[in-house]
């Protein structure tokens, strides 16, 4: 059993995702619209409450090359603050692409993604955790052998 939050960081927003209690469905919870960094670790602490959360899983944007350039560096020094205030551990998922697949999602379901940029963030959030949720469980099955 786990419990974790899947986040895509922006300078704007947060989409937040969250996995059931068997570790292997990752939904999209809410966009948090970033106001302040009080208020955004406010909201996360109460969802880290309520869903009894273990681990943040953070999407980091590596370059197409595999390196960690300036937004990566950006995006760690934000997930450490975070991980710091809500005094949780924090794992990082490859987020390249996310925000392309999550808007092909949104497409096949006739939502329009330039009218739904929080959606996007969400969307992005979940295919984040899912895919740590996967990778999680596959390292278990291997281990298990």
């Amino acid at each position: 059993m786990i419990s974790a939050l899947g986040l895509d960081l922006g300078h704007k927003r947060i989409g937040v995702a969250g996995c059931d209690r068997t570790g292997l469905i990752a939904t999209g919870l809410t966009t948090i619209h970033r106001v302040s960094f009080e208020r955004d670790i406010a909201t996360l602490r109460q969802l880290v409450q309520e869903r009894e959360v273990s681990v943040l899983v953070i999407g980091l944007p590596y370059s197409m090359d595999g390196e960690i350039g300036t937004q990566a560096k950006r995006i760690q020094k934000m997930a450490k603050r975070i991980s710091y205030a809500l005094e949780l551990p924090i794992e990082y998922m490859d987020e390249r692409l996310t925000s392309v697949e999550a808007e092909s999602m949104l497409k096949a379901q006739r939502i329009s993604p330039s009218r739904n940029r929080g959606l996007i963030d969400r969307t992005a959030a979940c295919i984040i955790l899912q895919q740590w949720l996967d990778e999680r469980r596959q390292g278990q099955t291997l281990m298990r052998q």
